[in-house]
């Protein structure tokens, strides 16, 4: 059977055990939006009525906030298949709390609000609460990676912000060499530091024989190491 959407869509987080058949009824169901932007475009702007939650089903797309006073923030980047606005999407008089940039030319759909998590009475009813049991399991991990930024956030020096950001990312990955999810200028953004700053960082951090890097790839050498902050003895 022909797939309705781009496979990366079946690959989402909120339809996991659902077969593509299903997702596809579901959809046919939900009747969501679909928006497209070019590379440097937006696809959601902050501040703006939500009305949906989002799946990034083609491209590439970062979600970023602005301060006052014009500072930017990297909150998180897109894959396809990533699910974006659900920590948001119930809240009252919803809006969009960040800017999601398309980083490369990007497509999404816009799931109806009220769809994720309100059953319809329609034959896809079973699916439909296998779904919003998947979107339950998603914002509880979603408020444990916010925590984890925020720890991030409270180290003082560079050095323990990058420690902890790679050790953190090499247990996700589960293996020594894993590849970095952002590029250095939204990494930067992210652990809000200066770009320059933390290359020059992470080039000791290699000369030290703590890592090793090549472009996006990153291996640790030397854990217990770096866990210490890179100190012997």
């Amino acid at each position: 059977m022909r797939r309705t959407y781009p496979e990366a869509l079946y690959r989402c987080p909120l339809f996991e055990g659902l077969a593509p058949a299903s997702v596809d009824a579901l959809l046919a169901c939900a009747r969501p939006r679909t928006l497209a932007a070019r590379r440097g475009g937006t696809l959601c702007v902050g501040g703006e009525p939500q009305d949906g939650v989002g799946v990034l089903i083609e491209g590439a797309a970062q979600v970023v906030r602005t301060s006052s006073s014009g500072a930017r923030s990297v909150l998180g980047v897109l894959s396809p298949g990533d699910l974006f606005g659900e920590m948001s999407a119930f809240a009252g008089g919803a809006e969009w709390p960040a800017t999601v940039e398309a980083t490369s030319d990007a497509q999404v759909i816009l799931l109806p609000t009220r769809f994720v998590v309100e059953p319809c009475a329609q034959p896809c009813l079973a699916q439909h609460r296998e779904m919003t049991a998947n979107f339950l399991r998603i914002v509880s991990e979603k408020a444990l990676g916010l925590n984890r930024k925020v720890e991030y956030l409270l180290l003082r020096g560079m050095r323990e912000k990058l420690a902890a950001y790679l050790l953190e990312a090499q247990r996700r990955a589960g293996r020594a060499t894993f590849d970095l999810p952002m590029n250095r200028d939204a990494l930067a953004d992210y652990l809000h530091v200066s770009r320059p700053s933390m290359s020059r960082e992470l080039g000791r951090m290699r000369d030290e024989g703590l890592i090793a890097f090549h472009r996006s790839s990153v291996r640790i050498l030397d854990a217990a190491r770096l866990r210490g902050g890179g100190r012997t003895g």
